[in-house]
Formats: C-alpha cells, structure tokens, sequence
C-alpha cells in the first residue's frame, strides 16, 4: 500500500450508516472524512422479519449520497459491511441489488462472528500498544459483540442478538419509560447474554472497553453531567436510568450531550448495557474511539498482500480442523490455479489475481466433507462452509467458495450458480478439471495437455496430445465425461486427441 492512498469503509448498522475515509501515511491511517446518518432499518423489519419498502427506501436515499462521495476510489480500496439487519431481513437480495448500485460498490454481509472480528481490530489500533488482557463490548441496534483479546489479537468473540433499537421496539413500543419495562427489558437482555459467563467472566480480562453505538452515548450525557470523560460506571448508569424514569417517556427526555437521534432507542441501549454490567461484574468501562469501520480500513490493508491476509490462515485452519489431506489439497490448488490463468487471460478477466487466490482456497477446502463422510463429502463440505464461522470472510464470499466445493465433482445442474459469471464459471472449470487430473492423489503430468479460452465467448478448447491420451486413458476419459457434463451448461467444453 502507497502512503497518500485513499481507504474508505462503509457501515450499514441497524440504527445508523457510516462511512470513514482515511489516507494511509507509513503504517497509519488518518480520518480526513466521516459521514454518518440515521437511517434506522432495524425498526422497518416487518414481523415477517422483511425490511419494509419505506426503510429500504431510507438506507437507498443514504448510499446514494454516500456513493457520490466515493466516486473515483479505486474499488479494492472501498469496503462495505452489512450487520445483523440485513443478517436477518428475509428480502435482503432485494435490498442490496439497488443497494450495490447506489452505492457504486459491492456490500458484504457479514457474520457475528466477523463483525466482533473486525470490530476488535478498530478499538486495538487506535489504542496504545499493551500486554492488557481486553474485553471489548459493542452495543448495536440488534445486536451485542463481545470480544477478548490481547493487543492486535481477538481470542474469543461472539455476536447476540440482542440490542438498542430491537429492544427499544420490543420492551418501549410507544417510547415510554416504567421501572417495571426497563425491569422486564434488563431480565431478557441477561437471558440472551447469559452463556457470555462461560468466556467473559471477570478473571478472564484486566480492562473492559466500549464501542461505538450506546456506549457513546451514554458516555456523552455523563460527561455533560459532569462525570469523568470517555469513562462509564455503575453509578452513572443507575444516575441516568433515573433521568429516563423521571422523564417517562423519549419524546419528554432533556438531556445534555444525547443527540436527537439517539432519544429513541436509549431505553433499550441502557438496559442491554446495564444487563453487560451486572452479568459480566463490571465496574468501570473505557470508551473506545475504534469502532467496525475502523477495523474494516485496517482489514483492507491486511488484504492488501496475500502474506497478512486473514483469509488465508482461516483457510488453513478450517483445513487443519477437519484433517484435509494436505498433500492433495495442495496439489489441486496448484494445478488448478495454473489451469485458471490460462483460462483468465483468453477472458480478460477483471481482479484475475484475487480470484486465483480465491480459488486456491476453495482448492484447500474440497474435501473438508470426508471427515462426515466420503459419499456425496462434496454436499458436507458445502455445508460446513455456508454455516462456518470463518475470520475475514463474508457471508456471500463464503457461499461462493461453498459452491466450488460443491460443484467440483458431480453433476452441474445442482449449482444454483449465476453461469453468465465467467469469472465463477473459469474458477469452477478450473477446479473440476484439477479434480480429474490429481484422481490418482500424485502429481499430474500436464506437458502435452493445453487449455484455451476464446475471448468474450462462452467456450474453452480442451486438447491433448495423443501420446499423453495413451498413456493416461483413465484421466482422458474422465476429461471426456467432463466434457459432456458442460454441454447442460450456458458454456461449451471442447475436448480433442491431436496427434
């Protein structure tokens, strides 16, 4: 990455969209904008748990301008996370395909899990260096992250859904305010955090930190109080509990330092939090200036460069977890990946580079499946990875390597894949073609056999000669089978013996 470079991150949480554009300068990265707006879709999931047309409308209105802004960023430098809304919202396809659009750049749903990852990174790099073991906790619209780490390294983390806005909604549905709904809102807050206990519990961290959304704005209405800045404790949320139960309702609250956008879900975001105080035996809690969108600028360094990317040791220990014979994975990763640049530059394929990685991986991961079972492996292994917790990887990243996993072998009708993709489409070819050529689990001999790609056609020209036809009939005939399988397909596999 070249100091002056341009990062920008986008977050579309539950109650509010962000976006954090930062110029990297020798290691750093330094805000030089921020955006933020109310949007608020986790109030528009209807009981069907399907955004409404009017809350999808509001989060288009937002991108779009947020889009502008990021006209000209060269789009691997742009990132864009989704949280547990959009983790939720049945329609979500709907939303997001306008959403890239607006936008100008493709958006990741993220997992629990991924969204605690990220979420860690920014509180970290924006703290001094230690060796202090930290609890970090981010109270969002629907949902509750909790992490333990040490300086840049989470241990643990998980992801709950509970938060600010859907508890707002549930427990204050008119925006009032009683002891027994915040009792009542406090009780069901715990049941939901209550397994935090067997990771989080006191002896396992020294300072606990707060992130973003409630944490913030209950530390700006003490410090307007008079209470000491950037910290919260048990005393200054049982003072400002007071406040909300004297004022009885949002819409009567007065309060100093609590934004107007923040009166409506801070009955909800305060008795989440109070229920994180008592559970977890907190007393005082440091406000963290790093937030998602941090650790989402830092997490596109990382991606930067094959060496720190995350993604590559999740892959390898996914592969560890479940005992993949590493020998053959690294053998049809390799034989796959030269098969795809060939097949890449008869394309013209954009990012070709990252895709090869991308199938690399999915290379390593093909027989995750076999420690369930060996028949149908290629169906666990999808499996596995559609519902995987995996570090720096999307939710929709993660379906498409689970698609070259189950589409490696077998039929290719049973691919709900988008065929029209070549990038998909080379990527898959690639790998079945590897598959095929590794069978014997020994290195293939592929001085002989060539593969061809006819630019901006929906055609690839397979051919060997006839004496490594001769002498490898049981690969030459899986190439032929191969090639009738394509012939179901958009694309045409062309298999031919030359003298």
């Amino acid at each position: 990455m070249h100091n002056g470079t341009r990062l920008a991150a986008v977050d579309l949480g539950s109650n509010s969209f962000r976006l954090e554009i930062g110029q990297f300068d020798h290691g750093h990265i330094h805000r030089t904008e921020y955006l933020k707006e109310t949007v608020r879709q986790g109030n528009g999931l209807d009981a069907a748990r399907n955004l409404t047309p009017e809350a999808m409308q509001r989060g288009w209105d937002c991108l779009a301008r947020f889009g502008e802004r990021l006209s000209g960023f060269d789009p691997s430098h742009v990132r864009a996370v989704a949280t547990q809304t959009l983790r939720e919202a049945r329609n979500r396809d709907v939303f997001l395909a306008r959403a890239n659009e607006v936008l100008g750049f493709p958006i990741d749903v993220i997992s629990g899990h991924e969204e605690a990852r990220l979420i860690y990174q920014g509180v970290a790099h924006l703290l001094p260096q230690s060796d202090e073991r930290r609890l970090v906790v981010d109270i969002g619209g629907r949902s509750t992250e909790m992490i333990l780490g040490t300086g840049h390294e989470a241990h643990h983390m998980a992801s709950y859904r509970v938060g600010s806005v859907a508890w707002s909604m549930k427990y204050f549905p008119e925006g009032l305010w009683t002891p027994a709904a915040f009792e009542t809102a406090e009780v069901a807050a715990k049941a939901v955090l209550d397994e935090a206990l067997n990771c989080y519990q006191r002896d396992a961290w020294d300072v606990a930190y707060g992130s973003s959304g409630t944490v913030s704005a209950v530390s700006e209405a003490l410090a307007a109080a008079g209470w000491p800045p950037g910290q919260i404790d048990r005393g200054g949320l049982e003072w400002l509990l007071d406040r909300l139960l004297k004022a009885q309702s949002a819409e009567r609250l007065r309060l100093d330092g609590m934004r107007e956008d923040r009166r409506a879900v801070i009955g909800g975001g305060i008795s989440v939090l109070m229920a994180v105080f008592d559970l977890l035996e907190i007393e005082h809690m440091q406000v963290a200036d790093g937030a998602l969108r941090h650790g989402v600028l830092h997490d596109l360094l990382d991606r930067d460069t094959p060496q720190t990317d995350v993604r590559a040791a999740s892959v390898q220990a996914l592969a560890n977890k479940f005992r993949v014979d590493s020998a053959q994975a690294q053998r049809v990763a390799q034989v796959a990946q030269h098969l795809f640049q060939s097949l890449a530059q008869g394309h013209d394929l954009p990012d070709a580079a990252r895709a090869n990685r991308k199938l690399g991986w999915a290379a390593q991961l093909h027989e995750i499946g076999m420690q369930i079972s060996h028949s149908d492996y290629h169906r666990h292994g999808t499996y596995i990875l559609d519902h995987a917790d995996v570090g720096g990887f999307a939710m929709p990243e993660l379906h498409r390597l689970a698609l070259l996993v189950l589409g490696h072998r077998g039929k290719l009708r049973k691919l709900d894949a988008d065929f029209s993709d070549p990038t998909f489409v080379l990527q898959l070819l690639s790998l079945r073609l590897a598959v095929i050529l590794c069978h014997a689990r020994r290195d293939p001999v592929l001085s002989g056999l060539t593969v061809t790609a006819r630019p901006d056609q929906q055609w690839v020209q397979l051919s060997c000669r006839r004496a490594w036809a001769d002498a490898y009939p049981q690969s030459s005939h899986l190439l032929r089978e191969e090639a009738v399988a394509w012939q179901k397909t958009l694309w045409q596999l062309d298999h031919s013996v030359q003298d």
